[in-house]
């Protein structure tokens, strides 16, 4: 199993620079940022010196939409640092929650967000492709040129468009329950589309926060740290919600009971320790999406979830202790990680 580092692009940038090279060192696979660039700095400036600076570090946005950007420019800037460094990028992209809601506009349609993975894959790979009527092609990307497109998702059209045509699958939670159920309806359209289901790269990303032991007091430290990511999660829960209702056979309430005592969202707070819009999120939750404890009780979940056929789990390192946390993984839980599953 992969493992992989998400942060936000707060300035400085240079401390986020470091904190990937950082997580290279300790054997981090991959480097994502969120991408929101009026709450954030714009993530592509930075992940060109990110790419500069390590060796094998792949990266991407968790994840961008089909709407900040029009879809020749977020083909032009993955194609452009391909060909500076490889094939190191991933496009991680779903509607658009934060980028879109907090500048006023709303959400792509899974029709919209369809369209542009396919435009953004084809003219990153140097392929032709027609984009709102009009023909394209990026002339100078060479031959070789890759670009893995890995959406997004929750709700049941957006796992089975996920199946039908993305390279990987993005869940933004840890719950061994959900991730098997969702899993399954990524594999099922993508065999139902004539694909091979276990093609599609799993990735499950989610807060984790490593302690010296399970006391009460340290998990609860952990817990405050992390409840941020259950509001984050409820604002996609809420669309689903609004859309199917609170007791449709479509989503499983195992997702959607817990944002009962939701009251509203203010994204000055997104995705940062202490969100007040966050208190309704009960320990239960935290615990269910996140991975708290000690490296072992750690290890544990992610043995888990990989064999549920989880290949990447992607650590969200917005707490207090990033760097303590980077090392943790490096020291205690990569290097078992990287042993074969036990039978």
């Amino acid at each position: 199993m992969d493992i992989g580092l998400v942060l936000q692009t707060d300035p400085p940038a240079r401390l986020l620079i470091d904190r990937m090279i950082r997580a290279e060192q300790a054997g981090f696979s991959h480097g994502w940022t969120f991408d929101s660039c009026v709450l954030w700095q714009e993530p592509f400036v930075i992940y060109s010196r990110i790419l500069a600076e390590t060796r094998q570090l792949t990266v991407g946005p968790m994840v961008t939409n089909p709407s900040t950007r029009t879809w020749e420019v977020t083909a032009s800037l993955f194609a452009t640092l391909n060909d500076m460094y490889g094939n190191r990028t991933v496009c991680g992209i779903g509607r658009g929650d934060s980028a879109m809601r907090v500048a006023g506009r709303r959400p792509a349609t899974l029709a919209r967000l369809s369209q542009a993975m396919h435009a953004i894959k084809e003219l990153a790979e140097g392929r032709t492709v027609e984009v709102d009527g009009t023909e394209m092609h990026l002339p100078w990307v060479g031959p070789g040129a890759e670009l893995p497109i890995w959406m997004g998702a929750y709700g049941p059209k957006a796992l089975a468009l996920t199946g039908r045509q993305a390279d990987g699958f993005i869940l933004q939670l840890a719950d061994p329950y959900l991730t098997e159920y969702m899993i399954k309806a990524v594999r099922s359209a993508a065999a139902e589309a004539g694909r091979d289901p276990d093609a599609v790269t799993i990735c499950v990303a989610a807060p984790a926060y490593v302690t010296a032991d399970d006391s009460p007091a340290a998990l609860a430290h952990a817990r405050e740290q992390c409840r941020w990511f259950g509001g984050m999660v409820g604002n996609h829960v809420a669309d689903l919600v609004s859309h199917y209702g609170a007791h449709s056979d479509l989503v499983p309430e195992a997702l959607t009971d817990y944002i009962k005592g939701r009251q509203g969202y203010d994204y000055s707070h997104h995705g940062r320790a202490g969100n007040p819009d966050t208190a309704f999120v009960p320990d239960e939750i935290v615990d269910r999406f996140c991975l708290i404890g000690p490296p072992q009780a750690q290890l544990a979940r992610l043995e888990h979830l990989r064999a549920l056929g989880v290949d990447q789990f992607a650590v969200y390192a917005m707490h207090d202790a990033v760097e303590a946390t980077i090392d943790a993984y490096g020291t205690d839980i990569i290097p078992y990680l990287s042993r074969p599953p036990q039978a």
